[in-house]
C-alpha cells in the first residue's frame, strides 16, 4: 500500500511540475508558525488565526466551517508569507 501511495504522490508531483506550477511542501510546524506564530500551535488555535486573518465572521461551534477548510487556508497563507 505504502509503494502504491508513494507512486501516486510522484507522479502528482511530476504532473504538477510539468505543468510549471510552484510545488512547496511544508512541515507542520512551519504552517503553525506561519499561521499563530507558535510552531506547536493546535487545530483550534490556527483555526482562530485564519477567521482573524481572512476577516471571517465569528462562529458558534456549531457555524464553523469544516477543519480541512480552515486548513487549507492556512496552507495558502503559509505560502504566501513565504513566497
Amino acid at each position: 500500500m505504502a509503494i502504491a501511495v508513494a507512486q501516486a504522490r510522484g507522479i502528482a508531483l511530476l504532473a504538477l511540475a510539468q505543468s510549471g506550477l510552484i510545488i512547496t511542501e511544508y512541515v507542520p510546524s512551519e504552517v503553525k508558525l506561519a499561521a499563530t506564530g507558535y510552531g506547536a500551535a493546535r487545530k483550534e488555535q490556527m483555526g482562530v488565526m485564519v477567521r482573524h486573518l481572512l476577516h471571517f465572521p465569528q462562529y458558534s461551534d456549531l457555524m464553523m466551517p469544516p477543519m480541512p477548510l480552515l486548513l487549507a487556508f492556512v496552507m495558502h497563507i503559509c505560502f504566501a508569507l513565504t513566497h
